[in-house]
């Protein structure tokens, strides 16, 4: 039976590893349809790396905003809520399911999760924001399953080298 906790400093590094091998399909697939140069630029030394080092930053920097999804002793997934007030909206930060636990229900319960947040805090709406890479696509769907709806948003990159 999978349960949703506070997040502890006990449960980091399950989480860290959890998160590589969830987003370990999909990096492959976004280098391969983005500009190789942005791509390079944001991950010089490797998307493990710096998704290593941006997930412990969220960790160490705000606890309090995370959540775990655990199935008895195994942290299985996470997410992290923010609130931004001025704009009375919630934000799910970073979502992760480990692969072994996928396809069960348990994104949807974090969401859910971070939904009661947002509520019980007063905001309005929430955001999530993924690739519109291939990579990203089983995170479209589920955030389109539950009801997001998309933005469009264009982001541009210049080499200021050339």
């Amino acid at each position: 039976m999978v349960e949703i906790l506070k997040y502890t400093s006990q449960h980091r590094d399950a989480v860290l590893a959890l998160s590589l091998r969830a987003w370990d399909p999909v990096f492959p697939l976004m280098r391969e349809s983005v500009s190789p140069f942005v791509y390079e630029n944001f991950y010089p030394h490797g998307w493990r790396e710096r998704q290593s080092e941006d997930l412990a930053a969220v960790l160490d920097g705000e606890p309090e905003n995370v959540a775990v999804a655990v199935d008895g002793p195994t942290t299985v997934g996470w997410v992290c809520t923010r609130l931004h007030a001025q704009d009375q909206m919630s934000e799910i930060y970073v979502l992760a399911v480990d692969p072994a636990f996928q396809g069960r229900g348990i994104a949807r319960a974090l969401m859910e999760h971070s939904f009661d947040q947002g509520r019980a805090a007063g905001m309005r709406m929430v955001l999530v924001e993924t690739g519109g890479d291939p990579g990203h696509e089983p995170a479209r769907l589920a955030y389109e399953a539950v009801g997001f709806q998309r933005w469009p948003v264009a982001r541009y990159f210049k080499d200021l080298s050339s």
